[in-house]
């Protein structure tokens, strides 16, 4: 299903028309009627089978089972990698300009089957329909910069200067080639544009891919993997698995004829998969993005009507389940009494429930686990300092069923307890007062990550925070976001510190590069000497 009338990005869908919501209820009620289906892996452009299954369940319905995928193993792993390396040799010899029409591809599959995705978006993830169709959307954009910037770069082939050779013409050229096999481990809570992205910039560089999605939410991913599969590649080229981290992860990030791999997820596990690379015999290209502890300051120069609603918007969206969500929340002292009254009425006007629903913002965290983990932290908070609002699990009617928690915003939390610093993946916020900006720019970077941060301030204030914060994305005065809602081309995604190992951020003008190595190629043309 197109949506011709409007563009979607996340700006669009702050106010959304009518004609979204009528075209993601049609995709909704198609996909429904599929639920319970056995979903394949892909591997050398076959669909493969295994004897062991899983179910992926719908987080806000325990008992709703959306698709029964395979639980791919070491052998799985090693028939992909063996696939993706043969490919390469055919898909790296294609030319630019073709990987680029058969990527736009990719991207109008996407587009054409969008409403579809974020309806398994919302299913599989809990996501609302805005965040849903945002993730989705976001995928084929992702795509369609990385072409630009191949076409814009024609190739990434530059003549260099020639050598003062006396009698000799030279030939100097810098070609940036692919790598070989890439490997894309994505995340549970971007499984569209966190797979498609990675790989389809891996892809155009001339790569070939294997992605392995996160076992929580296959099913926007293995719809995704179709998008790819039926844009014309070779076989080969794009590899797609299921299975479980510790074994399927364990034996692909391990596998030594791996060239690359793209990694999001937790820092944890990204340090490991860094650590793990470092051993091999030689340097392979890592690219991490490990999360964030993202602040966002308000000062009292601040609309705080703006700042509230920026703040609310970053710090539950998806259920705080983003690793650019606002966590940390520092106020000036002669403003903090009227933001938070503010921010605690958006909070407590949010409506949770099933994320499919027109007028649901909140909808379930990914699992049981999570939910238990969220009850934790809100009792650690609590008896620390004051909740202001949530704090509980809501366990009534259709709530019951899944892995719901209530938006809690917590105060009074001394700077040195650890919640702070820890990254929670849930939708807790921490507010504390400061006196100045020079305080809260301090307690800002008072943290390991460097992914996100925003300000609510004049523009002087801006023009410090822009240059004082160590983040990868800045934000100034957004109301749709604090600290969210990065897109491509216009707010490319990335960080720095202990978010991410690349330095390039994700749909900007360097990202790219990351899937490409340089060779120099140099000649001698023709000799100036006349013959004897």
């Amino acid at each position: 299903m197109k949506s011709a009338e409007f563009r979607l990005t996340y700006a669009t869908m702050f106010d959304p028309p009518q004609r979204l919501h009528d075209l993601f209820d049609a995709a909704l009620e198609g996909l429904l009627s599929k639920l319970g289906n056995e979903y394949p892996l892909t591997i050398n452009g076959k669909s493969v089978r295994c004897p062991e299954k899983f179910e992926d369940l719908s987080p806000a319905d325990d008992n709703q089972i959306l698709g029964v995928f395979q639980q791919a193993g070491a052998a799985e792993a090693q028939r992909a990698v063996a696939a993706a390396r043969a490919a390469f040799t055919v898909w790296s010899k294609v030319p630019w300009q073709r990987r680029v029409e058969l990527l736009r591809r990719v991207a109008e599959i996407i587009r054409e089957r969008c409403f579809t995705l974020a309806a398994a978006l919302s299913l599989s993830v809990g996501k609302n329909r805005m965040e849903a169709l945002g993730d989705a959307a976001e995928t084929a954009d992702l795509l369609d910069y990385a072409c630009d910037q191949m076409e814009g770069h024609q190739g990434f082939v530059e003549e260099l200067p020639r050598d003062p050779l006396p009698g000799l013409v030279a030939h100097n050229v810098s070609v940036l080639r692919p790598y070989g096999p890439w490997l894309v481990v994505s995340p549970f809570n971007f499984p569209c544009a966190l797979s498609g992205g990675p790989a389809g910039a891996a892809l155009l560089a001339g790569n070939t891919v294997i992605v392995k999605c996160a076992s929580d939410t296959p099913l926007a991913p293995r719809l995704l993997a179709d998008c790819f599969l039926e844009a014309g590649l070779p076989d080969g080229a794009f590899n797609f698995l299921t299975g479980p981290g510790d074994s399927l992860g364990q034996a692909l990030s391990s596998h030594p004829d791996l060239a690359g791999v793209t990694f999001t997820g937790s820092h944890g596990v990204g340090m490991a998969i860094h650590r793990q690379w470092a051993q091999g015999p030689y340097v392979r290209p890592v690219i991490l993005e490990l999360g964030g502890k993202n602040p966002a300051i308000v000062t009292q120069n601040a609309d705080l009507d703006v700042a509230a609603l920026g703040v609310m918007r970053s710090a539950f969206g998806l259920q705080g389940q983003k690793c650019s969500a606002c966590s940390r929340i520092y106020v000036e002292r002669p403003v903090y009494a009227q933001f938070v009254e503010r921010l605690l009425a958006l909070t407590q006007g949010l409506t949770m429930g099933d994320p499919t629903r027109r007028d649901v913002y909140l909808g379930p965290v990914i699992n049981r686990r999570a939910q238990a983990h969220y009850l934790e932290c809100c009792q650690e908070l609590a008896r620390a300092g004051e909740l202001l609002c949530g704090g509980v699990a809501p366990d009534q009617g259709e709530m019951a069923r899944g892995s719901f928690c209530a938006p809690t915003l917590a105060a009074q939390v001394p700077q040195d307890h650890p919640l702070w610093r820890q990254e929670m993946f849930l939708p807790i916020a921490l507010l504390a007062p400061v006196d100045d900006l020079e305080q809260a720019l301090a307690l800002a970077k008072d943290t390991i990550y460097g992914l996100t941060a925003g300000l609510y301030g004049n523009a002087q204030e801006a023009r410090r925070f822009f240059e004082e914060m160590e983040a990868g994305v800045c934000y100034a005065n957004r109301p749709t976001g604090a600290t969210t809602g990065a897109w491509p081309g216009m707010q490319p995604f990335g960080g720095c510190k202990a978010s991410g190992a690349a330095g390039k951020n994700a749909g900007g003008p360097h990202y790219l590069q990351l899937y490409l190595r340089e060779q120099v190629r140099a000649q001698i043309v023709r000799s100036n000497h006349a013959p004897e």
